[in-house]
């Protein structure tokens, strides 16, 4: 069959190698990348990374995929995690990549087992199986140290942002546009939760109006095109709309547009967040800026940008919106992952408690017998 990655389209028939292991590996590999950019999957997110895993492993084991059995990938897990700190959803990631692999080279349809019967004697087997099966056991797998930040912590960053831009101003030292522009978007990430990609990605155009929050004008709502994409599947989109309790964020933005953008010199460039080079922000700019601010307001050193997402959520929740809207916010498929991410204050509990006491036992709130 034809199929993107069959062995007779990427193996050529009637050449002899010279080192023909490695050249039917080699065809391997270069076959299941056919197949999987088939199915429209990423490049640089899911299908590169796969091949170099794919690599790594041959290159533990000494061996080839025909000769690969369940206890080199036993062997190859059991030496990353003795080598050091190896995350439980990184292990599962790197389990099913192999996996797939197998998959590959095991199906009949793409040709490689009668090719490596017929070329090495044996062909290549599925070396994960149930047995050795690294099972999701948990809906949360992160650094539990990975928290909503509370009201405090939020302003403590923030000031801290500002407070890098008046010292550079005091300095009289170059910068002080790029630290206002990264003060300004930690400010949007966590007034609007977006994802670092997500926020690096906005355009000028995805500044929308609300006819419902008139008062907010251009800044009523962020259109966010590059959400995160299910496997196989291009980014979702969806519109974040400005609450109430976040409206602080439109003066923000109203005053980076208007100030600290336009001394970028960006010409016509279309990206919201822009750099001394009249570039996009980028992902480790974004983080750079969460660390430096971090660091300065005296955060733990385990809290990441992702964190801002997170608080995001929960002080929604905290402020009474409905699970729905805020899943929708967030642009979570499920509503078990947006409970993930809600950790809610003490503070806000005592209320729900106090709240259901006064409906419960109204007369003795009120004073009456």
């Amino acid at each position: 069959m034809d199929l993107p990655g069959a062995a007779h389209l990427v193996l050529a028939a009637g050449v002899i190698h010279l080192d023909p292991e490695s050249a039917v590996f080699d065809a391997m590999v270069d076959g299941w990348g056919l197949q999987q950019r088939a199915r429209f999957l990423d490049e640089d997110d899911t299908i590169k990374p796969r091949l170099r895993l794919t690599h790594r492993f041959a290159e533990f084991t000494n061996q080839y995929p025909w000769q690969w059995t369940p206890l080199e990938g036993e062997a190859f897990l059991d030496h990353l995690r003795q080598r050091g700190k190896l995350a439980y959803s990184t292990a599962r990631t790197y389990h099913n990549a192999l996996r797939m692999f197998c998959e590959y080279v095991t199906d009949a349809r793409y040709g490689w087992p009668d090719r490596c019967l017929e070329r090495f004697g044996q062909p290549p087997a599925q070396i994960f199986h149930e047995l050795n099966q690294i099972t999701h056991v948990s809906p949360y797998e992160g650094d539990p140290r990975r928290r909503p930040l509370t009201y405090d912590e939020v302003q403590a960053l923030f000031d801290a942002a500002d407070g890098i831009v008046e010292e550079i101003r005091a300095r009289h030292r170059k910068g002080s546009l790029a630290a206002m522009r990264d003060s300004a978007v930690l400010k949007t990430v966590y007034a609007y939760g977006l994802r670092r990609q997500e926020a690096c990605f906005l355009d000028l155009a995805d500044l929308r109006r609300n006819p419902k929050a008139a008062d907010y004008g251009r800044f009523g709502a962020l259109f966010v095109r590059f959400g995160k994409a299910s496997r196989g599947n291009p980014p979702k989109r969806r519109t974040v709309l400005t609450v109430p309790e976040f409206d602080w964020a439109a003066g923000v933005l109203e005053h980076y547009l208007e100030e600290v953008r336009p001394g970028f010199i960006p010409d016509r460039h279309p990206a919201l967040w822009v750099t001394e080079r009249r570039g996009r922000l980028s992902l480790r700019r974004l983080d750079a800026a969460f660390e430096t601010a971090r660091e300065r307001a005296g955060l733990p050193e385990e809290l990441d940008l992702h964190c801002l997402r997170h608080s995001y959520v929960t002080h929604l929740v905290e402020f009474d919106y409905p699970e729905l809207f805020v899943q929708q916010q967030v642009g979570h498929e499920y509503a078990s992952t947006t409970a993930i991410y809600t950790g809610v204050s003490d503070e806000y509990r005592n209320r729900l408690v106090e709240k259901a006491l006064k409906a419960r036992h109204a007369n003795l709130w009120e004073g009456k017998p």
